[in-house]
């Protein structure tokens, strides 16, 4: 028997906003989450802007002494899982209503606990190794998102996290995806957590020159398949996707949002951060989620694009859609959130996967925004500036990782 896998749940917490209704308002109406960085002192760096996580308050799920010993992107995690699992009428013990054996949990992050790393790195310096923090490990690695996720609701299904740089969320909901599929779960808490905004990253990334330089004007230094892209916004937060199949998820009487059809992965084996010429790994895993999901070359309404503003980017993902869609890419709506909520590395695709999910509910495309000088090399239909309005009976989300990794999300309207 088929087992159809059906979204019931979400949560975010972005620059934008810390909760799905936040979150969706700002996109539609292109409101940029983009300032100057204020967790440390960034004069010195090439780009001093950010996507920083606004009033979030970790005490609103759980004590202060509790949420120390979680890096900060295991507290965004927990604050998207908990919307998610609210907004899917699923109890905070799910084991009062539910095999806990048949709930699984994978979410990935593309760096995990730097934070953390970071700051005992100098306490190490300063203060010597016997003042290392005991939580040290099990809040720096990546797998501990989806730990302190299952161990928070009693979840004793798979449980593992997925690292694919900034396709990791989208891996880790395509593998849940399969989870249930294959009968392994009945329901799956997936998505991506991130917390990268630190020193040593940042400086990391203004040393590759990838970042937008334009540290005057943040709102627009975000510009994705613009001529005049400099290079992507670091961002962080988290985004959670609660999925169930078919008809336990109807058994249960839960309000399904949207229906997950496809999934698709590949690897460029060509550079370890520029994508493949051509844009051929990218095109090769849609043309997989394609094939899962049965769905025709004309048969897609929106395409959230991973979309970065750099320059390399930008312009080999247009061509990938043109590899694929031949002269139909001409006719999909396109649009890239990350002018509003920048580049959320490893929970890139779970918050891009939920603005999918949005778009199908809404029919409302949000705006690709500071788009204002069309570049000839990405010449589709990127949905410049304003949101609109569009029957949307199926989205494609794809997301690339350094590393030459290709993920691609095809969900449609449930019916």
């Amino acid at each position: 028997m088929d087992r159809r896998v059906v979204v019931t749940g979400m949560g975010v917490v972005s620059c934008v906003g810390n909760n799905i209704a936040e979150y969706w308002d700002s996109l539609i109406n292109g409101r940029s989450g983009i300032d100057r960085v204020t967790y440390f002192d960034p004069t010195e760096y090439r780009t001093q802007i950010a996507g920083q996580v606004k009033g979030f308050n970790i005490e609103k799920y759980m004590p202060l002494k509790e949420a120390r010993r979680l890096d900060p992107f295991c507290q965004f995690a927990v604050g998207a899982a908990d919307e998610a699992m609210e907004s899917a009428g699923l109890p905070r013990d799910i084991s009062s209503v539910i095999n806990p054996e048949r709930v699984g949990v994978l979410v990935g992050s593309g760096i995990g606990g730097i934070q953390t790393l970071e700051a005992q790195t100098h306490l190490l310096k300063e203060k010597g190794p016997g003042r290392i923090s005991p939580f040290l490990i099990p809040m720096m690695i990546v797998d501990l998102a989806s730990g302190n996720v299952s161990i928070r609701y009693g979840a004793k299904g798979p449980n593992m996290a997925i690292v694919t740089a900034c396709a990791s969320s989208t891996h880790s909901i395509g593998e849940a995806f399969w989870m249930i599929k294959r009968n392994d779960a009945d329901i799956m808490i997936t998505g991506g957590a991130e917390a990268g905004i630190t020193p040593v990253s940042f400086a990391g990334f203004c040393s590759m020159k990838a970042m937008s330089t334009n540290n005057a004007d943040p709102k627009k230094a975000s510009r994705p398949f613009d001529a005049n892209r400099d290079g992507f916004i670091m961002s962080e937060g988290a985004g959670i996707l609660i999925l169930e199949e078919l008809e336990y998820a109807k058994k249960r009487g839960a309000n399904i949002l949207a229906e997950l059809v496809g999934y698709g992965a590949s690897g460029d084996a060509h550079h370890i951060t520029a994508p493949a010429d051509g844009g051929t790994g990218a095109a090769q895993s849609v043309r997989c989620a394609l094939n899962h999901a049965k769905i025709p070359l004309d048969g897609i309404t929106y395409i959230n694009a991973h979309g970065t503003s750099t320059e390399l980017n930008d312009k080999l993902e247009t061509m990938a859609y043109k590899a694929v869609f031949k002269e139909n890419a001409y006719n999909i709506h396109i649009s890239s959130i990350k002018g509003t909520v920048g580049h959320n590395l490893g929970a890139a695709g779970a918050i891009e996967t939920i603005c999918c999910v949005k778009a199908i509910q809404e029919g409302i495309i949000p705006p690709t925004i500071n788009y204002e000088t069309s570049d000839p090399e990405c010449d589709l239909d990127y949905t410049p500036n304003e949101a609109v309005r569009v029957n949307v009976e199926t989205a494609l989300n794809m997301n690339l990782g350094f590393g030459g990794h290709n993920a691609t999300l095809i969900l449609k309207k449930f019916k």
